[in-house]
This record gives C-alpha cells, structure tokens and sequence, in this order.
C-alpha cells in the first residue's frame, strides 16, 4: 500500500491543478518533503497525511486505491493460497484484507470496516517503541471527533498544555481541532482501535469557500479546521473585497 500513497497524492494534486509549493504550505512542510512523499522516497508522518488528505479534500480509501462494490464495503482480490469468505452483504472485513500503511516514525494503520460510511476513518493503529504521530514533536490539528481505545502499550496524549498517560482499557474522545499529538514513551508497541468521525464534512469547507471567494491559500496556512474558522475566512473575504 505504500507504493501506492505518493502517486495518489500527486495525482489528486495536480487534479485539482495545485502546484506541490502550494500544497507543501497548505500542509505545513517544505515542497522538497511532499516531492519525497509523492515519489516514495519518505513516508509522510500521521500529522503530515492528515494535512495533505484534508488540503486535498480525499478519504483515506481514495488514497489507498480502495473500489468500494455496492453494498458500500472494500472489493478484495481472493487467493488460491486463502480463499475468502463472505457473506451476501459483505459486512466482514477478513484480517489479512486489512489495508496496512506504514507511517514514518514506527506508526502502523490498518483500515478497518467502515461499512461504505465516507465520514468515518477506522483504523487498528500501532505505535512502536518511541514513536510518536509527529516526527518534529509538534501537536497536529484536524477536523473530525476523534475516538480511540487501547488494546496494549501504553501511549502519552498531548493535548492542549495537558498530558495524559493511557494504559489497556482507557479510552478517549476529543474534538480533532484542538492540537494534540501521541507519542510512545514505552519500551514495548502501543495497539489500540481509532474512529474519527465528521472529518470530510469540514474538509469540504474550503473547496466551498474557495469556489465563492476564489483562492484563499495566501490568508491561511491550512484549510480550515472547524465552521467557526470557516466563518472567519468568509468574514475576512468579504471585507478584502469591500463588500
């Protein structure tokens, strides 16, 4: 699946005819690490993936190349070697047809069963020995509700200015605007599941804007995270222009 992550993020980019400097800003990294990023040659970090997929508007099935049939679930290849069960309906996600993404730093996503639901990403999330979801330490921000449970490990959240340790069977909930980071300070993996829900309804926000006001790229450094920063650019459009 890393193969793969690159050409479709250049290929949503030059979609939406962006050039990669603009992207790069929008996203917070230098034009040299997307360049990297799209070619293969580096892995994005989850706070960096998380800002290109919202700049550009994709899901993470899209980035993934994953078809989705009819019943609203994954179409995957069978194998002579393991045949795969399935049931009319689709509604079971087999563990070896997970798709896995190896982020920089030591963090592992497999997407789990979302059921064709577009606006939620599920994901059995892996954070090895020192790695953390940003690799220069800084907290991210993105739309969604973010959701999580841990399976084993444990995991520092750093959100706001507080820190919180979470140990097997603690679970969290938190708006994903507000900055927040994971890191694992622990000598052995960190497992656990993660929802986060509601997160392409804002990412649309801008492409919205955008179309009313034109580009916006040179009053904010990312697209916004939430209405109320959406209203701000409005606001903020509506007075550059005098109206």
């Amino acid at each position: 699946m890393e193969d793969r992550i690159g050409p479709a993020l250049r290929q949503a980019r030059e979609e939406r005819k962006l050039s990669l400097r603009k992207v790069a800003t929008a996203a917070g990294i230098s034009p040299s690490l997307l360049s990297q990023v799209e070619t293969g040659r580096s892995q994005p970090s989850v706070s960096t993936l998380y800002a290109l997929v919202s700049h550009l508007g994709i899901s993470l099935d899209e980035l993934l190349g994953i078809d989705v049939g009819q019943a609203g679930v994954p179409v995957v290849s069978e194998s002579p070697e393991r045949p795969v069960a399935r049931t009319p309906s689709g509604v079971v996600q087999r563990a070896a047809d997970n798709p896995v993404l190896e982020m920089a730093n030591g963090v592992r996503w497999e997407r789990l069963a979302i059921g064709g639901q577009a606006d939620v990403d599920a994901l059995l999330v892996t954070y090895a020995p020192g790695a953390a979801s940003s690799v220069d330490r800084k907290l991210m921000r993105h739309s969604g509700i973010e959701h999580a449970y841990l399976l084993s490990g444990e995991l520092t959240l750093l959100l706001d200015f507080d820190r919180h340790l979470l140990a097997p069977g603690d679970s969290l909930c938190f708006d994903s605007t507000r900055p927040h980071m994971y890191l694992n300070h622990g000598a052995e993996p960190a497992r656990g599941v993660w929802f986060v829900s509601g997160r392409r309804e804002l990412e649309h926000t801008r492409e919205w804007v955008e179309s009313q006001f034109g580009d916006l790229s040179g009053e904010v450094a990312q697209s916004p995270s939430n209405a109320v920063e959406a209203l701000a650019l409005l606001l903020k459009a509506d007075r550059d222009r005098g109206r």
